[in-house]
């Protein structure tokens, strides 16, 4: 088991939102109220009639007005009669199964939920479909016009193989790519580089060139399929590679559709794929956003990615607090480099983790997009909707898997792609059963995505738009995410951003203390985990997709040869060009793209900005 969960805490104060400080102030007590005391007689009773002679009847007194101490309490409500009654009661007699029942972030999960749990003016929070603060979804027909993109995560070896794997999944009812890189690739080393030995392939396809690229994306027509890349600080590159490619095919750059996930801070605070320090790599990200909106106005150029921290041991409120947190650093650095923001926000996509809390996730995924929507309007003043928007990708828990057992990941797969879609995902990719133990085999990889057809086209779920929007208990865990992840989001404002955060070792820290503490509750067995800590069995072996040692010696071969077939006298020129445009100020894209197409590698077009940025050296939290 390599995810690690977060100790029971204690619960935050409340969101600073004015409905939830509103609901503070009116929550009735759940203790049940003293009965009311007697008001005392009155101190001057009315006089005796007189017998005679006879008079006229006096006016009654003024009756006395209770004392404050002596006023009626409101009887309790129905539900705390219930909790200090029959509940308590029950509970008196039969204790239950823990002490204390509590959300990964540590928040309290009651009994049952009331209205009296949800803060007043919840339609406001709410809106409807398609309308800010999209709370209940982003589209107003979500699924019942057409399903979320099926996107299955893949790539290893050659750009022959991951072909291969990229074909069938298309041809089994698949509808977008999702690339998966080596780490030279996302290193910025070419496949023969020393450094590179070892891990040609590996976790992903080699991509060296452009002509790599060209046979990854052979017999896929561009022009209709969109793609993602997760590709982070050499980003640049592989969307120049993507481009040149497309236009070989015929497909121009403005009809291209995709993402590149192009999230550079969460590398350094939790996944480590990074190459330069964070503030020339933020501008190249901003040199993206101004490039793709006037060239690749379809295309989405970052995936703002709280799977990684998630991975990496956060809880949900972190997950959701340091990814809009990165969100907002991203806005600013492009506002600062002279981008209107309704330029490129309607482009800014988000990508987060499913964990195997149901609840909890959809609650996350609704108070994200809220939180965002409500960040974008009033924060950076965006007036077109589409900036308000937050729209995700989400992939399940990779963390979540475990090599014991490994069928039972299925089911885990299961429940965490069904949080995502109930809580209103515009992609999704599911893990497969065997990906704790090695890179999924093509069975394995086909069950994981009939695991989502299934989902679509069997459960019904799809039928309603946010089918669980206005229960009580999601409504509530919703506004508590929403209000956690402010108070993170106001630490980080104090500090002065997100890379001064991560820079101090803040988000660092918060991430090491939650895993720390999930992986306390595992080995305590306060949390059980099926087969691992639990429940255990013998396991039969399984078959374990191992890549061909020979592929990484087959692609030093290819790449050799592509470079003593190119003009190297242009491809020195254009790399040349891209190392003097890291010294100035223009947009580096349309340098990158000329170098690509002159059969620059990825490698040397790299190297060239390292040259100038010089390299990040982590911050090293104990």
């Amino acid at each position: 088991m390599a995810k690690k969960k977060p100790p029971a805490k204690k619960s935050a104060r409340p969101t600073k939102s004015a409905a939830q400080k509103s609901a503070s102030r009116a929550k009735p007590s759940r203790k049940p109220n003293p009965a009311p005391k007697k008001a005392p007689p009155p101190k001057n009773p009315p006089a005796p009639k007189a017998k005679s002679p006879p008079a006229k009847k006096a006016p009654p007194p003024p009756k006395a007005k209770p004392s404050p101490r002596t006023k009626p309490s409101p009887k309790p409500s129905p539900l705390s009669a219930w909790l200090s009654g029959p509940y308590a009661k029950a509970v008196g007699k039969a204790p239950e199964r823990k002490k204390s029942f509590r959300t990964t972030s540590g928040g309290t999960v009651r009994p049952v939920y009331s209205p009296e749990d949800v803060a007043p003016a919840l339609d406001a929070r709410l809106g409807l479909p398609g309308d800010y603060p999209f709370t209940r979804g982003v589209q107003p027909t979500m699924y019942r016009g057409r399903f979320w993109t099926m996107r299955q995560y893949a790539g290893f070896g050659t750009a022959e193989e991951s072909n291969k794997r990229y074909r069938y999944l298309l041809q089994s009812g698949q509808t977008g790519l999702s690339v998966a890189f080596d780490l030279p690739t996302q290193m910025g080393r070419d496949s023969d580089h020393p450094r590179a030995l070892g891990e040609v392939g590996k976790v992903g396809v080699a991509i060296d060139s452009i002509d790599d690229m060209s046979t990854l994306l052979d017999q896929i027509p561009l022009g209709k399929v969109s793609t993602s890349m997760t590709i982070n600080s050499t980003a640049s590159i592989l969307l120049a590679f993507y481009q040149a490619v497309a236009e070989k095919q015929g497909v121009a750059a403005a009809d291209l559709q995709g993402t590149i996930q192009n999230d550079i801070l969460k590398e350094y605070a939790a996944r480590g794929t990074y190459v330069y320090p964070p503030r020339p790599s933020i501008r190249i990200i901003t040199d993206i956003f101004a490039y793709t909106a006037k060239v690749m106005p379809k295309w989405n150029p970052i995936s703002i990615s709280g799977y990684h921290i998630r991975e990496a041991g956060s809880t949900a409120v972190q997950e959701v607090a340091f990814t809009l947190a990165d969100g907002i650093s991203y806005v600013e650095a492009a506002e600062k480099a002279g981008l209107d923001v309704d330029e490129f926000a309607g482009r800014l996509s988000f990508f987060f983790n499913a964990h195997n809390n149901v609840l909890e996730e959809v609650a996350k995924f609704r108070a994200a997009r809220r939180l965002w929507a409500r960040i974008m309007k009033d924060r950076f003043k965006a007036k077109d909707p589409r900036s308000w928007m937050l729209r995700f990708h989400t992939q399940t828990a990779g963390s979540m898997l475990t090599a014991q057992q490994p069928e039972n990941n299925v089911v885990r797969v299961t429940l965490q792609a069904l949080s995502a879609v109930l809580g209103g995902t515009q992609s999704l990719h599911t893990n497969s059963r065997d990906e704790a133990l090695g890179l999924p085999t093509e069975s394995s990889a086909l069950l994981a995505l009939r695991t989502q057809q299934i989902i679509a086209n069997e459960s019904g779920v799809a039928d309603v738009i946010d089918p669980l929007g206005g229960s009580w208990a999601i409504e509530a865990m919703t506004d508590e995410i929403e209000g956690k992840a402010v108070e993170y989001i106001e630490k980080i404002d104090a500090m002065g951003g997100m890379v001064e955060a991560i820079d101090k070792g803040f988000v660092q820290r918060e991430i090491q203390d939650a895993a720390y503490a999930w992986q306390r509750q595992v080995e305590d067995n306060d949390h059980v985990v099926v087969g691992v800590n639990a429940y255990k069995t013998v396991d039969p072996p399984v078959t374990v997709m191992r890549v061909d040692p020979a592929l990484e010696a087959a692609q030093v071969a290819r790449l050799k040869a592509f470079r003593a077939a190119r003009d190297g006298t242009a491809a020195k020129q254009a790399v040349d060009a891209v190392r003097a445009g890291a010294k100035g100020t223009d947009n580096l894209m349309p340098l990158i793209l000329a170098a690509a197409k002159a059969h620059a590698t990825m490698g040397e077009i790299s190297d060239a900005m390292r040259d100038v940025f010089g390299e990040y050296r982590e911050t090293v939290v104990v």
